[in-house]
């Protein structure tokens, strides 16, 4: 996976504040949908906090983790969230830091296709998450599809369009536990 920089982190922080925003709504619509009043919601790579400050001030019953391989993109997450309560942890999701089904929906958004051990971070999610939860994982519609099918056994795919964009860029991989 790679890991993003102090000068990485900030331009990061940028774009996705100028272009990623309509699918930051997207998809604080969907968790809002997808989780119960006072679920732990966990975002994988969750860069720069830009995913948890909207579904924070959506849903504020919400228990919101964030989790990040860089430490900078950490930093700059918990200026973004300030006022928020998120707990957010430099970590890998081949190893998450959260107990075995403790977690009720698992959301990533356009990290997925920089996970180096899909399987490995397959068996994660799986292990976190608690019966009947799901896992909405966001990411550019091509970028390694096979091998996340593959490596993800069941799992659902929904094409995104965004209202802003003429052609539907990204997928999300609906991943449910029994």
């Amino acid at each position: 996976m790679t890991t993003f920089g102090h000068r990485q982190s900030l331009d990061y922080d940028r774009r996705a504040t100028r272009l990623l925003t309509g699918l930051y709504r997207r998809i604080s619509t969907d968790v809002d949908t997808l989780a119960t009043a006072g679920a732990t919601v966990v975002d994988l790579g969750t860069g720069p906090g830009k995913l948890l400050a909207h579904i924070a001030t959506r849903r504020p019953d919400l228990t919101l983790h964030g989790l990040d391989l860089s430490p900078h993109m950490i930093d700059i997450a918990r200026r973004n969230l300030a006022g928020h309560p998120a707990d957010l942890t430099v970590g890998d999701v081949t190893d998450l830091p959260y107990p075995d089904a403790s977690v009720d929906l698992i959301v990533s958004s356009l990290s997925m296709h920089e996970w180096p051990d899909l399987p490995a971070a397959f068996r994660e999610i799986r292990r976190v998450l608690r019966p009947g939860a799901t896992a909405a994982l966001y990411d550019f519609r091509f970028a390694r599809a096979r091998e996340i099918r593959r490596a993800a056994g069941d799992i659902e795919r929904e094409t995104i369009r965004l209202p802003w964009h003429p052609v539907a860029v990204v997928t999300c991989y609906h991943l449910h536990t029994a």
